[in-house]
């Protein structure tokens, strides 16, 4: 589907924008993680799925407006209690549409407990050529707590034959842990994207990028793990086990990140390999 881009409407009513917000609080009761409480307001939904009586609490995230455009805002916050755990997936990727001038404001700021696991695994975000988007993601953390998270950006449409050549994009994290913070990375793409893609140290013919990150105790000890499922793009950052990919193919890029955060999660937490349903789609 094709984005809206016409310019403002003859009369100078301004169009209409989505402004989103999800707060999702999972506590533990008898043992068992659950649902604590819930806000939700369009386009954002949560969904509950069945799952293993033993096995986290997940909640299936989605965008009932089918994607973002320009002077949309969203905003979700996911706290987890002292010894719960939850999986947070996506119900598809996110697409972000062609803006005619204003930014997407995409924040979400996620918090743990001691003795919490949160996995944090979107599905891909797709950027229409002229898209504009500004995504914020802090989490902040007990020192006992775990955090598997990800993100994956595609740089347009490769079965239309588009690619993300102009546009805005600012993509940043944040983890804090022990009230300091422990962590933060940021990239930022404007102006001519397609020369900036193919700069020296750029990202040269690579459909997209994505980061898995984990943080939590002993996490240099998977380190070796990580540099094997990563091909070596594995490193120790402050504590924290991260991982980069590159492809020049979007479901190679993809599978990827599946591949590696199904053996991580299995690895550090005891997990099966296979990540939430909504990924084998």
């Amino acid at each position: 589907m094709q984005a809206p881009c016409s310019p403002l409407p003859a009369d100078g009513q301004k169009l209409q924008r989505a402004a989103g917000a999800l707060r999702l609080q999972i506590g533990l009761r008898e043992g068992r993680s659950v649902l604590r409480s819930l806000y939700q307001q369009a386009p954002c939904r949560a969904l509950m799925p069945d799952r293993a009586p033993d096995g986290p609490f997940e909640a299936v995230l989605v965008n009932s407006s089918g994607g973002l455009v320009g002077g949309d805002t969203l905003a979700v916050e996911i706290d987890i209690a002292p010894g719960a755990k939850a999986s947070l997936v996506s119900q598809a990727a996110e697409k972000v549409y062609r803006s005619s001038g204003a930014d997407t404001l995409v924040e979400t700021r996620l918090s743990a407990g001691a003795g919490a696991w949160l996995e944090w695994l979107p599905q891909e975000t797709i950027l229409f050529d002229g898209a504009r988007l500004r995504r914020k993601l802090v989490a902040t953390l007990d020192p006992a707590a775990r955090l598997l998270a990800a993100e994956l950006v595609l740089f347009g449409r490769a079965a239309r034959g588009e690619s993300f050549t102009h546009g805005f994009l600012h993509d940043s994290w944040a983890i804090r842990s022990a009230g300091r913070l422990v962590w933060t990375d940021a990239i930022r793409l404007e102006g001519d994207i397609a020369a900036q893609r193919t700069r020296p140290f750029g990202f040269g013919r690579a459909a997209g990028y994505a980061t898995l990150l984990y943080a939590g105790p002993a996490a240099a000890s998977f380190l070796p793990v990580a540099r094997e499922i990563a091909e070596g793009g594995a490193t120790l950052v402050n504590g924290l086990l991260l991982l980069r990919f590159l492809a020049e193919d979007g479901a190679k890029l993809r599978q990827s990140v599946v591949q590696a955060a199904g053996r991580l999660r299995n690895v550090i937490a005891g997990l099966p390999e296979t990540l939430p349903r909504v990924w084998q789609v």
